[in-house]
């Protein structure tokens, strides 16, 4: 009998199309019937429902620096980052070797294989998110600040809006909800191609996860680290870190700012040049904030 890769269970008959790269133990009994892919979940927290779905736009990057927290305060002394302590870095959901598992298996499509990825790690960034939405809300949240990067949202006639964190996430998952699901974006039916600008709205998608995953690490580590996911969060981002790296799918400037966590959790995962190049780029940014 097949045993899932991540924690040695065995198969519980998760079987259809393009599941054969995916853990056991994070695969759905059923199929995301609305796109044909798999609705991958992390156990044994049970999701919470998606927000309200919106037609949104890609957030863009502003090249305006302020000398202000995101909260509005002068910056301190950088504060300790709890998910770089060893005791809890070093826990995983499985030892598993995720540079073999983001490799592109021979005979399968490039397209095939960005599109079963994407879909996946969506909703299990999605379902990350949902066991501690909760804590995050427009108080404690009033930006959607990493460190001192803060992303900005803006609309399709190009205005810059300045959300809580929770909105900028709503802004996300709807977005990247609608592509997925989106037959001419990413088809499901044989013969079907995938249209020309696939692979740049893939790298669109991943770039949005990214500052979510970010988010998590940087406000609600200590939540997640109360509900003991901090094992699952660690595994998920190193497999997305890996992926996007093998494939190219998000600039590095874009991921130098969890350059220290990537470092700890990625060593040795190929692509160590990005650990060493943000390293030497955060240093000057130590009192200002960036605006995405």
């Amino acid at each position: 009998m097949d045993t899932c890769l991540w924690c040695s269970s065995p198969a519980k008959g998760a079987d259809g199309p393009r599941l054969g790269w995916l853990p056991f133990c994070f695969q759905a009994s059923e199929f995301d019937k609305g796109n044909g892919r798999s609705m991958g979940f992390l156990p044994p927290v049970s999701p919470a429902p998606f927000s309200s779905l919106r037609s949104c736009s890609e957030p863009r990057r502003s090249a305006r620096k302020s000398k202000a927290k995101p909260n509005g305060k002068k910056p301190t002394a950088e504060e300790k980052k709890l998910y770089l302590e060893p005791e809890y870095a070093k826990s995983r959901i499985t030892d598993f070797e995720f540079k073999d598992l983001v490799v592109l298996p021979r005979e399968i499509d490039l397209n095939e294989w960005l599109a079963s990825n994407t879909t996946t790690f969506f909703h299990h960034i999605n379902l990350q998110y949902s066991t501690i939405s909760e804590f995050c809300t427009g108080d404690t949240c009033q930006t959607m600040a990493v460190g001192n990067t803060q992303y900005y949202w803006y609309d399709e006639r190009g205005k810059k809006t300045k959300c809580t964190a929770p909105q900028y996430v709503d802004f996300v998952m709807s977005s990247v909800q609608k592509l997925v699901t989106d037959e001419d974006v990413f088809p499901t039916k044989y013969g079907k191609e995938f249209p020309n600008s696939f692979e740049s709205l893939v790298k669109k998608i991943c770039r949005y996860l990214f500052h979510v995953l970010a988010h998590i690490y940087a406000a609600h580590f200590k939540e997640t680290l109360a509900l003991e996911l901090h094992g699952h969060l660690n595994t998920l981002y190193t497999h997305f870190i890996l992926f996007i790296r093998e494939f190219n799918l998000v600039d590095s400037k874009e991921v130098t700012v969890m350059d220290d966590l990537t470092e700890v959790l990625c060593s040795g995962g190929g692509g160590g040049g990005n650990g060493d190049g943000g390293g030497s780029g955060s240093g000057g940014a130590q009192n200002h904030v960036k605006e995405r």
